[in-house]
């Protein structure tokens, strides 16, 4: 009996490691916990969350403030072979907008992002980013195309940006009118734990 009790246990715990899911989080500031302790950021409280509610995931932020999508092209090859992540969440291309540059540069550098990642056996999950509209009306647009155009050609999960609610309420964002408050912090956590549960979970 005790046999069989043991062989039950070794059975389920492995469907557990089986259903384990590494997410590596590749963004910048909005990611990074900008200007706040970084366990307020949204991806430390994701992996609080999933600890308190007994999920086996793991979150793992490899976010830079200031990071363009060239920088995160530069370090994803390491970060791809120190932790061999799962899926890998793409935030980026906001410092690209701000500071100018051609969006066919920053389309071209997240498309690499995705081959590299995608070569590495990772599932990857695309983040939409918006720019502020004082950078005019056609930039804005061929910027913001960007991203559901690369997610069809690669069937890729696009998640809606985390801040176009959280922007609405200046209570919950910093002076610049661009980073969100530690306050916004658990709201950012629960929008992208309701987005990645079914894909983690194999409900693509």
């Amino acid at each position: 009996m005790a046999r069989v009790l043991l062989a039950l246990l070794c059975y389920l715990g492995s469907i557990g490691l089986a259903q384990a899911q590494s997410l590596l989080i590749l963004g910048d500031s909005l990611s990074a916990g900008y200007q706040m302790p970084l366990e307020k950021s949204w991806p430390s409280l994701l992996q609080e969350r999933w600890v308190r509610e007994g999920d086996i995931h793991r979150a793992i932020n490899a976010s830079i403030s200031g990071e363009t999508t060239q920088g995160a092209l530069t370090r994803l090859p390491a970060l791809l072979k120190e932790h061999q992540p799962d899926w890998v969440l793409i935030e980026l291309g906001g410092n690209d907008g701000l500071r100018g540059f051609p969006p066919q540069v920053t389309e071209r550098n997240l498309t690499a992002l995705i081959d590299r990642a995608t070569a590495a056996g990772a599932k990857v999950i695309l983040t939409q980013i918006r720019l502020p509209p004082n950078y005019g009306a056609r930039y804005v647009r061929q910027f913001e195309q960007i991203y559901p155009g690369l997610a069809e050609q690669y069937r890729l999960p696009l998640m809606p940006f985390f801040l176009d609610d959280i922007a609405l309420h200046p209570e919950l964002m910093m002076n610049d009118g661009i980073h969100p408050k530690p306050e916004a912090q658990p709201r950012i956590r629960d929008t992208v734990a309701r987005f990645v549960a079914p894909l983690l979970q194999g409900e693509e």
